[in-house]
Parts: structure tokens; sequence; C-alpha cells
């Protein structure tokens, strides 16, 4: 029986479930069927491979070629399918031996000269691979990507003849490098230093805590003050990834067809789009469903500068994802989970003018109208905002020391977040209801201190909670076992949008 069978992979968000390329030639006209829920791209393939397999010398066979992609109910697409589909025709009609397609996996697509080329989204599959202890069969311009799995049985296909050859047994694959070094030899901190931003030490402040317990942060402030350049310097201040998690990220970026830089490997992503992006494009999705800035920003921080320009429908999309950690893009073939567990860092102006004080140009009605731009819940989700106010008058021109380093800073950073882990196994921004009652100690002389403040400043019960979050943020700091009244103060000391609105109301 003219039959063959070859193991691939098909792409679903950042998992890569198994398919299997059955492929028959029977007797009859001549013709080339492909089934199996294929998209147009799939479909294409059948002109690929012939024009491959004659151009690389070998024989087409002139029968029926019936191909079954399955399971059927699978949706597939991209070229990834076009080298199993060749080796499986190739199989069937007795050109290379079935014998060497055994606990093999195979993947990518194929020029008309029978070059195989690289394919996007391959690091979940060489996982998958890996879980499944098989042999996989990659395109050359995949090796990158492979190199960050380490999987030592990966192997590299450049031309559809050479891979014939090696599946013959006369030549050797070519396999991966076990000596790739991932780790950047130039820290963040260097680039970016915190000691650069004059004055400002109160949001330098916001910045370490938010840093240490994974906070959201929201600077306020004139334009010029330096509220970007304080969001970059956080990436100097935050841990590296392990491997685990910057291969989960690795994968995610993979999928959404962007190369990971093997220096930059362990590094957490810092993504920052302009307010002029759509809802797709920051949370995902699309006809093939492709992760969005929020998934791209991963265990990393995602910045949205001039916040209030974005439109509120696109900054409301964040919400559940803020909550979750993850986002579900649910379409009729499929349902995709993306993973978008992130720190979200956020900058504006006050105001329209740009001011909010008595130097504002703008009525207080109209400052109204501009931050209505922000919904209500949408806000609730920040942890902290800070006022960035203009620098005092001689403070540029002055001499003055120079502040802590992003080095400094990281120290007292990195040994609150391993108290934090060391407790309660989470930072403290995923801290429950109950590890909270566990882990502050609060008497209810302080709780009931924080909920009449909360109360006077109009707050929701999640803010009550996250206040207490940030508090037990600022202890740790300290090197507190309790959390106390006073870092409750501090804590309700950056609520600065809350102030804001407050003022606002009681001018009308």
């Amino acid at each position: 029986m003219a039959m063959a069978c070859v193991i691939t992979r098909a792409l679903c968000g950042v998992d890569a479930p198994e398919v299997t390329v059955e492929v028959h030639l029977s007797n009859g006209l001549p013709a080339f069927s492909l089934v199996g829920l294929p998209e147009t791209s799939v479909k294409e393939s059948r002109e690929r491979v012939r024009s491959a397999i004659i151009n690389s010398g070998f024989e087409f066979p002139m029968r029926r070629i019936t191909v079954n992609l399955a399971p059927a109910e699978l949706p597939k697409q991209g070229g990834r399918y076009d080298l199993p589909i060749a080796i499986g025709i190739l199989a069937a009609s007795g050109q290379i031996p079935l014998q060497s397609l055994k606990d093999t996996e195979f993947a990518g697509e194929l020029a008309l000269s029978g070059e195989v080329r690289e394919c996007p989204g391959m690091l979940p599959m060489v996982i998958q691979s890996q879980a499944a202890n098989r042999t996989l069969i990659l395109p050359v311009g995949n090796r990158a990507e492979a190199e960050l799995v380490g999987y030592p049985k990966v192997r590299f296909a450049t031309h559809l003849q050479q891979l014939s050859a090696a599946l013959h047994g006369q030549q050797e694959f070519a396999g991966i490098s076990q000596d790739t070094q991932w780790i950047s030899t130039t820290p963040a901190t260097a680039i970016n230093c915190l000691s650069d931003v004059i004055g400002q030490y109160q949001a330098k402040q916001a910045l370490e805590i938010a840093a240490a317990g994974n906070h959201n942060l929201l600077f306020l402030g004139p334009p010029g003050t330096g509220k970007t350049m304080l969001a970059s310097r956080i990436m100097g201040l935050l841990p590296q990834l392990d491997y685990e998690e910057a291969l989960d990220v690795a994968a995610i970026h993979s999928v959404a067809g962007m190369n990971t830089d093997p220096g930059l490997f362990y590094q957490r992503p810092f993504r920052a789009p302009h307010h002029t992006s759509s809802s797709i494009s920051l949370v995902g999705g699309g006809a093939i469903p492709k992760p969005g800035e929020i998934s791209l920003a991963h265990r990393g921080v995602l910045f949205l500068d001039e916040l209030t320009e974005f439109p509120r429908k696109v900054l409301d999309c964040l919400r559940v994802p803020m909550e979750t950690g993850e986002v579900v893009i649910s379409r009729a073939a499929a349902k995709l989970t993306f993973a978008s567990n992130f720190q979200l860092i956020a900058a504006m102006n006050p105001s329209p003018c740009g001011d909010a004080g008595p130097q504002s140009r703008a009525t207080p009605e109209q400052i109204s109208r501009y931050l209505s731009r922000l919904s209500g819940p949408f806000l609730d989700r920040f942890d902290l905002s800070i006022d960035v106010p203009r620098l005092p008058a001689g403070t540029l021109s002055e001499a003055r020391e120079s502040g802590e380093t992003s080095e400094q800073v990281r120290a007292r950073v990195l040994a609150a977040r391993d108290t934090q882990l060391a407790r309660a196994g989470v930072l403290n921004s995923a801290l429950s209801g109950k590890q909270l009652e566990q882990t502050t100690g609060l008497s209810q002389q302080d709780l009931r201190f924080l909920e009449q403040s909360v109360e006077k400043l109009g707050l929701s019960v999640r803010s009550f909670h996250r206040l207490q979050r940030v508090a037990r943020t600022i202890a740790d700091l300290d090197g507190d076992d309790r959390v106390e009244r006073r870092h409750l103060a501090r804590a309700l000391g950056f609520r600065a949008m809350d102030r804001l609105l407050t003022s606002l109301a009681q001018t009308r």
C-alpha cells in the first residue's frame, strides 16, 4: 500500500498541537487533493511541493495523491506543512525509507527550487517536541529559536536533496550548538540610570515601590517634567527573568513573528505602543489571532505615554487582562488564550493645556471633560498615581549631588521581592484578600483609619485592598515585618489622581 504518515505540528496560540500528515497514492487519473480544513496558504502548498520535488531531482508520482491533515477539526494555516507533505509523498512513492520517519517531526516551507525556508512561530513546536521526546527537523533559518530551548534532538534542513540524503543515512544532519551564551553582558542600568533624573525624589520613590511590588503606576504632571524618562528607568530596577519565564516570553514573541535576540533572552520586555494603536493591536486578535502588545509585555512592562490620547474603548479593553493576567480571544474557528501578566506604567498631563494649578489656562469644566476620557474602573486599576511637578527655579543651573544610581535602588528592590516571595510565594500585587490579612498584621484601628480615608476620597473596595498591598511593599522596603499606620499614610500619599478628581468635584 502506497501510504505514509508524517508528524508535524500546527500553531494554535502559543500551543503546538500534533498534526498527522497522511499521504495516500492510488491508481487513477493524476490528481492532488488536500483535505483536513486547510486555509488558503496551505492549499497553495500543492504547487510549491510539486515544483520543489521536481526541481530537487525526484520523481513526482503521476497518480492520484490524497493528503489528509488530521485532526480535521483543527484549522491549519501557513507554509509550515510544505515539508511534511513533500516528505510524505516521497516516502509513499518509495523514494525515501519509511523507517526514517519514525519518531520524527517535520516543519518548514519549501521554495520552488526545493530550498527549505524558515517559518514563524516555531518555538512552541520545539518545546512540544521536546516534551514528546521526538527528533525534530526544522529549517536552518529557525536555528536561533531552537537554540533558545537547547533540545539536542533538533536537526536542521537546508534543501530537500540534503534532507533526503540524511534520511538515507548518506550524510549527517546539522544540529544545534550546545555552548550558546544567552545572558547579555551589557546591563540595562548602564544605559538608563536613575541618577540621570534631576530632582523628582517622590516620583523616584513611587518608581521604587512599583518595581518592588509589581504595582501599576501612573505619572501625572505637566509636559517636560521627566515622566517618560522616569518610566524608562524602571527596567534597570527589575530582576532578570529565570529560564522558564524567559522561554515563556520568547514563545509569545515567536508566535507574533518576532525573533528573540539571544543576548537579550533573560531581559524583561518593555513595550511602549503609540497612542494611535487600535484595540486589536493592543489586546490581540485578527483573522488569524496573534498576540497584542499586552501579551508581548508578558512578565515585563507596558508603558502608555500620553494616556488620555488613547481612545477610551481601547483602554477599557485592558481592564480584564490586568485583573486575570491573560486575554482570551474568541473566534468562530477557535478560542485562544494568551498570557498577559504585565506591569502597567502610564504618563499623562493633568489638563488639556498641560497644567492643573493656578497657572492653568483650562477651566475646571474643561479639565473634567479632559479627564473623563479615562473611565473610573480603568483608573481604579492603578495602585499608585504620583505628581511629577515642574522643578523649582535654579534646580537646573545650581551644582547638585549625584542621586542614587539604579544599581543601588535595584539592590533594595531585589531584597524586597525576595522577602515577598519567601513569605507568600507571590509578589505583593498578587496577594489575595486572605493573604493580605495574614501578611499585613493591621490592627482594627488602622483598618478603620484606612476605610475612612477611602470613603473620604471616594475610592472603591478594590482600592481599599490595593492600598494595603502598596503599604505592605513600603514596609518590605523599610525592612518591617508588620504594616503600620505610617506605611498606610505613605500609601495614601501616592493617590494624586484621586486628589485631583476630588478637588475638581469641590469646585463645581
